[in-house]
């Protein structure tokens, strides 16, 4: 007895053991999934946008569960008519008998547990899908109609893709359900094979013909459903988007006869299930199908080879049309203002004397190579850092508008090497502190950056602001702050301005940046999502310590609004005392009838943004609909509406009431550093290479197809595109300067040549007012040639004084870096400056700004300031006003007001070309004489040729001083 007990009772222990085990492990990940699920919730309710979230959830979850029911429901009835309709005294073979026999045992559970599982899967579907319903559900009309069937726009943006996607689920179900059905069916005996006959009972027979009527009708909405899509996808031989003359004449027409004949034929299978006869659906599906070769695929095929190639261009004109004018409105270049600009090439002198604001202002700093001489001259730790390409704004400086380059001093915790711990990341180094600005038209006399905010406390001309930024491009993933205050304070302010042991100052964070860890609750699933034990047993964790994470500004924005698609250019501004970062948001579609649909990745890519790897991210309609700040110090996000207009936006803010402020919220300070966005201009610019062309027939035999110019200065392998630059300038065809982003196109290349000369000037205005976003197109004549970016770059390379003193510059340690090539067009011409910078290769390396070359026309001027090389240029007399004649001081913490002009340090006279070019031939000898020296083994006229060398250089020098 008690032998047969004990399996009995270990039995028993084991299953206890695993059914305790299960418990255990279901709830540790519920207790995962629920405290991971609430820190979501107290993220987003701290910053004040929990309606996003819990809207999104609740979504989800109706989706989920329209999606699961959708599913299960009509799979569960589907296996359970078939099963109950089964014949009772059906005559089985031995190998049906046999499944029955595994199966049955099973039955209950598998009749609930299949459509339970398909339901998940189902559920999980439709959850991700909440986005298409809730836009549906809060649709604003366009105001547009698109011209093929004369139905608003937003049908194509909101109902069509719901009914694409309610169809295609609705036909997944109903075909899982006839396999459901027919599995039953043949399992049970009801549909039984025997050779080559097929016997159906009664019942299946109804089931089956009722279940594929609904599958064929469901395709025949679908079908018709096509002739919608037609209109924002390339059509059959018509070379841009949206349907052509073969698709509104046989395609469309085409998918219409389809869709009827496919409602007829689910007509033929309602009428089996009656009368019992399936010859009649089967004639019909084979009709469906020969009629889809010849309606759908054949007659489009035929008209487009037969009747529309041999004249193309007149049978696409007007379709054309329709590609050209939907584009440039869904882009938003339907405005831009086209000004023919017959550029002069040859510089007379005071040719730019109205043009003297502009040449003020041309920027001589350039944002990609400054970094290193900010990091140098104004990183003061290793635990600070900037940006590797730095922003350029502008500032009102004593009642001027200045360019600026402006950067972030950034935390950078890697910065602190093998002192870090995980105390100090944590609770210590939690925030940068402050912000540089250069002018960007000026450079000191050793060719440093002129500051005009700077330091450690800041100081300079941008006034008082909070300096401290917990929320930035480089922020740490988590810091706890918020702690002690006064003398028990252990978040470091910045270090001390002396000695090391001098003590640093210390604070305490005093916003509300962050969800408190005021209970132990909070601290144990902040200590779980971080991995930090600290977070639960340090003493320097109080109830009124908040965590900080999801720091980046462009990563905030994104979660309080998924709708948007954002910049990839987040920049810096001093607004109202405070630092902000200025992110902009885009609205975007992809179904904007005749639009021509593009990848969003592939159109931003340039130097300053790589492409990604995988872009899938297509469009054909953009909008700048919202402009976003977050505050550097409590990360608070705000939302404005930028385009109040848009209806896209207007849907989402139907959706997400109250997360969006009006436009006139924006204070004026916040205005005035609104800028046009980059990556938007770079769209546009894009899209104006083909369509700056309005006529169909030049658009159909693309006779004047432009690109933007790969960029001349780029050390990528592979060609990259040239950015697109701010600038303060006044563009022609408009009425004063303004702070402007612009860029230059050059003809498309052709199969065996590439034309790198100039065709087009684009530029916009970046200042908020009546006139933002205002899209001005030069138009260069073709008759004349302007050289391209490009060109001018070789020539600046190839010109034998320009190369003489670069091979000076780049003597011994030290490299020569070109600037960023910018192109103004002033004084009736083109005008080309490029800063050159020079850089040690070894040891304390940063750029310092050297020289300054200038081309106009096919005349080129390479001296040490713009003002110099614009008079050289124009003959000694430009009429210019160049802001880099100001050489000033080296101290940065001397504010330059740029209205006062200084005087150089050295005064400068023309370079004396016979002496350069007798000591470079000089230099050329003692080199060779040096290589032969050395290879013989003499070392003593190796000396002398050294010596030799010295003296040539220094003759060089004095040539061209």
């Amino acid at each position: 007895m008690s032998t047969q007990s004990a399996p009995a009772a270990a039995n028993r222990t084991r299953v206890t053991l695993t059914i305790t085990a299960v418990i255990i492990a279901v709830v540790v990940i519920a207790f995962f999934v629920v405290s991971n699920l609430y820190t979501e919730v107290l993220w987003y309710d701290q910053l004040g946008f929990l309606n996003v979230l819990t809207t999104q959830w609740f979504a989800g979850v109706a989706m989920f569960l329209v999606g699961f029911f959708g599913m299960a429901i009509p799979v569960y009835v589907s296996i359970l008519v078939a099963f109950r309709a089964r014949p009772v005294y059906a005559k089985l073979n031995s190998q049906l008998d046999r499944y029955q026999q595994v199966i049955e045992p099973l039955r209950r559970l598998a009749m609930v547990g299949i459509p339970v599982l398909l339901g998940v899967f189902g559920g999980v579907s439709t959850a991700t899908n909440w986005p298409i319903v809730l836009q549906w559900l809060n649709k604003t009309p366009f105001g547009q109609t698109d011209p093929q069937f004369g139905l608003d726009v937003s049908f194509y943006f909101y109902d069509l893709p719901l009914f694409h996607g309610a169809l295609g689920f609705a036909s997944a179900v109903v075909l899982i359900s006839a396999i459901g059905a027919l599995a039953t069916s043949y399992l049970y005996g009801a549909l039984r094979f025997n050779g080559r006959e097929v016997r159906i009972s009664r019942s299946a027979r109804i089931q089956i013909s009722i279940t594929a009527a609904v599958f064929i009708a469901l395709q025949a909405a679908s079908i018709w459903l096509d002739q919608y899509t037609t209109l924002f996808t390339k059509g059959q031989g018509f070379l841009a988007t949206g349907a052509g003359y073969t698709e509104a004449n046989a395609t469309i027409p085409g998918r219409a006869i389809l869709a009827g004949i496919a409602a007829v034929v689910a007509i033929l299978f309602i009428v089996t299930a009656i009368i019992g006869r399936w010859r009649l659906p089967v004639i019909g599906t084979a009709l469906l199908l020969v009629s889809g070769l010849v309606v759908g695929s054949l007659y489009p095929w035929v008209v487009q080879r037969f009747q529309v190639q041999p004249s193309a261009q007149t049978y696409e004109a007007p379709y054309i049309q329709r590609n050209i004018d939907a584009t440039r409105d869904a882009y938003g270049v339907a405005g831009v203002e086209e000004v023919p600009y017959s550029a002069t090439s040859s510089a007379e002198p005071g040719a730019l004397r109205a043009d003297a604001e502009t040449t003020a202002n041309i920027r001589i700093l350039d944002p990609a190579i400054a970094p290193n001489a900010f990091k140098q001259l104004e990183q003061f730790k290793q635990y600070y850092d900037f940006a590797p390409h730095l922003d350029v704004d502008r500032y009102d400086i004593d009642g001027k508008t200045q360019d600026t380059v402006i950067a972030v001093r950034e935390l950078n915790q890697a910065g602190l090497g093998d002192s870090q711990t995980d105390y100090s990341n944590t609770f210590v180094y939690t925030h940068g502190y402050g912000l540089v600005a250069a002018y960007g038209n000026q450079r000191s006399s050793d060719g440093e950056p002129v500051f005009l905010e700077s330091g450690i406390p800041s100081v300079g001309a941008l006034g008082d602001f909070e300096p401290r930024v917990y929320f930035g491009e480089q922020s740490p993933a988590y810091s706890i702050v918020g702690g002690p205050e006064g003398s028990k304070a252990i978040e470091l302010d910045y270090p001390s301005g002396g000695a090391e042991s001098d003590q640093n100052a210390t604070t305490t964070f005093a916003g509300d940046g962050g969800p408190k860890l005021d209970n132990v609750f909070k601290k144990l699933i902040y200590a779980i999502k971080f991995q930090s034990e600290q977070i639960f047993l340090s003493d320097a964790v109080t109830n009124d310590s908040q965590v900080l994470y999801d720091r980046n500004p462009r990563d905030r924005v994104q979660k309080v609004a998924p709708y948007l698609t954002l910049d990839n250019d987040s920049y810096p501004a001093v607004v109202d005392g405070k630092i902000v970062w200025i992110v902009d948001g885009y609205t975007t579609g992809t179904n904007y009838p005749y639009s021509r649909v593009e990848n969003l990745s592939d159109m931003i890519a340039d130097t300053y943004q790589p492409r990604p790897a995988f872009s899938v991210n297509d469009v054909n309609y953009i909008r700048n609909s919202v402009k976003a700040t977050v505050d550097a110090y409590d990360g608070t996000v705000t939302l404005y509406s930028w385009d109040d207009k848009d209806p896209v936006l207007k849907t989402w803010e139907k959706i997400f009431p109250t997360t969006i402020k009006p436009m006139s919220d924006m204070s004026d300070q916040l205005l005035e550093h609104v800028r046009y966005p980059a990556d938007l201009f770079k769209v546009q610019r894009a899209i104006l290479g083909s369509y700056h062309v309005t006529d169909p027939g030049s658009f159909f035999s693309s006779d004047d197809q432009w690109i933007t110019p790969d960029d001349p200065v780029s050390a990528a392998a592979a060609q990259t595109l040239q950015p697109p630059y701010y600038l303060t300038m006044q563009v022609p065809g408009t009425d004063a300067p303004a702070f402007s982003l612009y860029s230059t196109f050059i003809p498309r290349a052709s199969a065996d040549s590439t034309r790198n000369v100039l065709t087009g000037y684009l530029a916009v205005n970046s200042d908020a007012g009546p006139d933002y976003g205002k899209l001005t197109l030069l138009t260069l004549p073709k008759q004349t040639t302007q050289p391209g970016p490009g060109q001018v770059q070789n020539n600046f390379r190839t010109d034998t004084e320009v190369a003489n003193q670069l091979a000076l510059l780049q003597r011994g340690e030290t490299e020569v870096r070109l600037g960023n090539l910018l192109t103004l067009p002033v004084g009736g011409g083109l005008l080309y400056v490029q800063p050159v910078y020079v850089q040690a290769t070894s040891g304390t390396q940063y750029p310092l700004l050297r020289k300054v070359l200038v081309s106009f026309g096919d005349q080129i001027a390479f001296e040490d300031t713009l003002n110099q090389a614009l008079d050289t240029l124009f003959g000694g007399d430009s009429g210019a006003s160049a802001g880099d004649g100001q050489v000033v001081p080296t101290d940065p913490t001397i504010p330059v007001d740029p209205t006062v002009p200084t005087t150089p340090t050295t005064p400068t006279t023309p370079t004396d070309n016979a002496a350069l070019s007798q000591a470079l031939a000089a230099y050329q000898a003692a080199l060779s004489d040096r290589q032969a020296a050395y290879a013989s083994g003499d070392l003593v006229a190796a000396g002398e040729a050294d010596a030799r060398m010295v003296t040539a250089i220094n003759q060089a020098i004095a040539a061209t001083s």
